[in-house]
């Protein structure tokens, strides 16, 4: 049985399987992980540890992604 936490994702709320990581949850928005920057609780995360991340209930995530230009 999964059950679903509610995190708050760029200031909407948001249902994700209980124990979703940061790339799972990155996998799920369709996002490209070289693209975007995580901040979990108003910390940065490194990418090199979004694997290890659990999100928790109630969590508030800002995903930020970095558009190029010229």
């Amino acid at each position: 049985m999964t059950t679903e936490m509610q995190i708050k994702l760029n200031g909407e709320g948001r249902s994700f399987p209980t124990g979703t990581t940061l790339t799972q949850l990155v996998e799920a928005l369709n996002l490209e992980p070289e693209r975007v920057a995580i901040e979990l609780n108003r910390v940065i995360i490194r990418r090199a540890e979004w694997a290890s991340t659990i999100v928790e209930n109630a969590a508030e995530v800002e995903v930020v992604m970095f558009v190029g230009g010229g």
